[in-house]
């Protein structure tokens, strides 16, 4: 079979007017989009083979500043885009005074209304519960001479000190019980680090963090949570606010009406055709 006879099967197969031919072609073009996107997400976030985004379930990220539909901010029903990370350098902590992104303002580490990156991370490592997503807020070094621990917290201008004192991250004079450094992290909403929580009571291992926030998806999230909620007899939906309900609404409303409106566009066209 020579290229000239391939060319004219692959023509009569895209132009068939067969009900089971036009069927398959249906369906072999929805499959080529979907793979052409997974390529293209894939591509960008560097998650091969993984799922490159995760759907929002609850309000830890929510600025009470947000407007109607609550663009720019993560909130929940939304999703973000993640992309992998591999060194440190790849990371950008919120920081203070001394360091970070909030003591140059940066507008390129601006994200999700507040500075440093937001990433997605596995409390503890674990692979059995669902992960965190919240804010980068520092970096800690912890040394333990003996039965002294010390902690270094460079952007905040701390070092070597027995207790830390940071009201910007709940800290007050506190004494951890940290058994290693790594990233401090805390909620846009919450008023403590995980750290301080049963969150994720240890500073994070860079082998911890599956990859940090990238675009913001807004309200269609909202779908996940539904079937993930009828699954797993949760109830995160609730935790969707209703502005966000009213713009999905909105947006499955226009994409089942496109359809709709070009079958009867079609129908019209045809029905005029065939007047005398």
């Amino acid at each position: 079979m020579n290229i000239k006879d391939i060319k004219g099967k692959i023509l009569r197969f895209w132009r068939s007017d067969n009900e089971k031919i036009s069927l398959i072609r249906d369906i072999f073009v929805a499959l080529m989009a979907v793979l052409i996107v997974l390529l293209l997400l894939w591509t960008y976030t560097g998650q091969w083979f993984a799922a490159p985004m995760v759907a929002i379930e609850s309000g830890s990220m929510e600025h009470d500043d947000s407007p109607f539909g609550r663009f720019g901010t993560i909130d929940a029903g939304d999703m973000v885009l993640v992309q992998k990370v591999y060194t440190k350098g790849d990371l950008v902590t919120h920081g203070g005074n001394f360091g970070g992104a909030s003591e140059k303002e940066d507008p390129n580490n601006f994200f999700y209304g507040d500075w440093g990156d937001v990433v997605i991370y596995k409390p503890l490592g674990r692979e059995d519960v669902s992960q965190i997503i919240h804010r980068l807020m520092c970096w800690v070094d912890v040394n333990t001479d003996g039965e002294e621990t010390t902690y270094t917290i460079a952007e905040y201008g701390i070092f070597n000190e027995t207790s830390i004192h940071i009201s910007e991250l709940g800290l007050r004079n506190n004494k951890p019980s940290w058994a290693h450094s790594g990233y401090l992290t805390k909620g846009d909403n919450n008023n403590v680090i995980d750290q301080m929580s049963d969150i994720c009571p240890e500073p994070l291992k860079l082998s911890w963090i599956s990859g940090k926030a990238r675009l913001e998806i807004p309200w269609l999230g909202t779908i996940n949570l539904f079937f993930e909620d009828l699954m797993n007899g949760k109830n995160t939906v609730s935790n969707v606010h209703e502005d966000s309900l009213i713009c999905l609404g909105i947006v499955i409303v226009i994409l089942v009406s496109i359809p709709i409106i070009l079958d009867v566009k079609d129908y019209l066209r045809e029905k005029k055709n065939r007047l005398p």
